[in-house]
């Protein structure tokens, strides 16, 4: 797809990956990106970093709470993407209705903001927790995702259309463990972990923006695509980054690894998709695709080049990790130490 001369809306777009997005589509010479976001200090340091590209930029202070804000920032949009979320699975467990009001409630606003708007298309952002959901976090993106679907029913004769894309773990972004380990390394010569066994599906920052932008591009509306994300085993991820971090910043210490025990509402493995899903989706080379229940007729022909998923593991506990020389490679190649 194409944004050259498009009008961009990025909904939380000061985070790790509303950066990447918003250089991502710079590269395509768009009319504009508008990054409307809750704290202005963020907006003040992304300005610093595209500096040289503030004429295609507008920063717009606003919370998916307040629809009328939403109303205003929509007003001419092409495309919107949809970042915004309260994702800390502790924070959430512990404000349960702050997460409902921005997770539940702020995406339904953008919902009916973009219908009102004739918005072209909408992507909304989830997470591998809202399978199984075992804690608030993943239970208010799983609600997410069913208020992404059920909009291609109830827009009725409007031309906007919604998907959703399901992240794991993005390696690097802000609040994520790689930043907290490198900062415990150099500061407390200790690492604390949850469960050294944890496993994860994992994804760099890249690899989620290009997931992005490919499954807006071939979106027929009401789909949930899933990237097909690597295994990592937590033991493996803390041993390299101990080894990275104390090479790059000249640390001899031995290095402490204390683990700590689970959050509260934290599973020891992941799910990319449940049976039922599994059972009606397409897959690609890179990802799977799971259609909107409320579209009839969905073939081969809507999704070039996918087939019919065959039966197989989307659980983090039951698939090959990748062993420790790739997760070196990504983590050098994403600068995250």
């Amino acid at each position: 797809m194409n944004y050259e001369g498009k009008k961009i809306l990025i909904i939380g777009g000061t985070g790790t990956l509303g950066q990447l997005l918003t250089k991502f589509i710079l590269e395509q010479n768009p009319q504009v990106i508008r990054i409307l976001s809750r704290d202005e200090y963020k907006q003040f340091e992304m300005q610093r970093v595209f500096s040289e590209h503030l004429n295609k930029l507008r920063f717009l202070i606003g919370d998916i709470r307040d629809a009328q804000r939403l109303n205003r920032a929509m007003e001419d949009i092409d495309y919107v993407f949809h970042l915004a979320a309260m994702k800390h699975v502790p924070f959430c467990e512990y404000n349960p209705f702050e997460a409902v009001q921005t997770n539940i409630i702020g995406t339904q606003n953008m919902i009916q903001a973009s219908i009102q708007s004739g918005v072209k298309k909408v992507l909304f952002t989830s997470t591998d927790k809202a399978i199984s959901p075992s804690n608030t976090y993943g239970a208010s993106k799983l609600m997410a995702e069913r208020l992404i679907m059920a909009a291609e029913y109830q827009k009725g004769p409007k031309q906007t259309m919604f998907a959703a894309v399901r992240f794991g773990n993005v390696m690097g972004s802000r609040g994520s463990v790689i930043p907290l380990f490198h900062k415990q390394i150099v500061e407390q010569r200790m690492v604390t972990v949850t469960d050294l066994n944890m496993t994860r599906y994992m994804m760099t920052a890249t690899q989620a923006i290009r997931l992005m932008l490919k499954a807006n591009e071939i979106s027929i509306g009401g789909e949930v695509f899933v990237l097909k994300m690597p295994t990592i085993i937590l033991s493996d991820l803390v041993d390299v980054l101990i080894e990275e971090v104390c090479q790059k910043e000249h640390i001899r210490d031995t290095i402490k690894i204390k683990e700590i025990g689970l959050r509260t509402g934290e599973k020891r493995y992941e799910e990319l998709m449940t049976d039922d899903e599994v059972a009606h989706a397409w897959e690609t080379p890179d990802m799977y695709i799971i259609p909107s229940p409320f579209k009839e007729n969905v073939s081969q022909i809507s999704y070039p080049n996918a087939r019919r998923m065959e039966q197989c593991v989307t659980n983090s506990h039951h698939e090959q990790s990748i062993d420790r020389e790739t997760l070196r490679r990504w983590i050098n190649e994403e600068n995250l130490v």
